[in-house]
């Protein structure tokens, strides 16, 4: 074993550590899953809004998934992962399924991904994003004081950014956000500065400071679900229960559980299933159950 690096972890293990790839066997096949079905959703999707402008630039875009007769529906925005530096929007529709289904509205969100961008700039494409839902969303039948965010991995971590948002600085209410439900995230930054996303994420120690939500108080007091795989790496574990702890001593109402015989990719590709209790949990927040 080499030089431990952070926590107790060398340079090879903390790597595996961060790599959910490395650290998942056959993660293409469930990957893959997760295409399909999305290729499936987007071809049966009875309602769908594509390529929504948030701001003005080329990723600035959502896709929204409607149900029959919105009417103040409520709203969830869902954040992708991919470390940052890869995936799309269009990767994830089949998670809108559950949501449209209950009656509310999926808005899946695309944002620039490293290293054309900061991860700084990410996070604040994200808080354009809530904001433009706060004052549009109307527009497609959605109730704007039902906003709620769920994001996977690095989709985990912006979606527990946007809880440490000053959001009346923004000129929307503090509160616009009424739920949060990161899933396998990331929120510790520092640590990846010592592994292969370091190359396309080009983080400073700076950046990783003010982008690590672990660290960061909450500005507002909604519901939070915290969920990891326990198929997940040990620091993905860790940093998800740390996460949850840390908001619980701020007084947030925080739930924290991990799902069985899950791994970083079978957490999302699993959540279609009847009695799924992350889609429970998403929908139970969202009072569409």
């Amino acid at each position: 074993m080499g030089e431990a690096i952070f926590r107790d972890y060398d340079a090879e293990e903390l790597e595996r550590q961060f790599n959910p790839r490395a650290y998942t066997p056959n993660f293409e096949a469930i990957v893959n899953v997760g295409f399909e079905r999305s290729a499936a959703y987007r071809e049966a999707a009875r309602n769908p809004r594509y390529d929504v402008a948030y701001g003005p630039g080329e990723t600035d875009k959502l896709d929204l998934f409607l149900p029959d007769s919105p009417d103040g529906a409520p709203v969830e925005i869902y954040i992708h992962g991919g470390f940052w530096r890869s995936r799309e929007k269009g990767d994830f529709s089949y998670l809108a399924g559950p949501i449209v289904e209950a009656g509310g509205i999926s808005a899946i969100v695309d944002y620039a991904l490293c290293p054309a961008v900061t991860l700084d700039e990410i996070v604040e494409q994200m808080r354009a994003c809530v904001v433009w839902l706060y004052r549009n969303v109307a527009e497609h039948g959605g109730d704007p004081e039902r906003l709620h965010v769920t994001g996977h991995s690095a989709g985990g971590h912006l979606a527990a950014m946007l809880l440490a948002t000053d959001w009346a600085a923004l000129g929307v209410p503090a509160d616009v956000l009424k739920s949060v439900v990161p899933i396998s995230g990331v929120f510790e930054i520092e640590p990846v500065m010592s592994t292969s996303v370091q190359e396309a994420v080009q983080l400073t120690p700076d950046i990783a400071a003010r982008n690590s939500p672990l660290f960061l108080p909450a500005t507002s007091r909604p519901p939070v679900a915290v969920t990891v795989g326990t198929s997940e790496s040990e620091e993905f574990r860790r940093q998800s229960n740390a996460y949850a702890e840390a908001l619980t001593d701020q007084g947030l109402p925080v739930d924290y559980f991990e799902m069985p015989e899950q791994n970083h990719f079978s957490i999302l590709t699993e959540s279609t299933a009847p009695e799924n209790h992350l889609t429970e949990t998403r929908l139970r927040l969202m009072s569409l159950i």
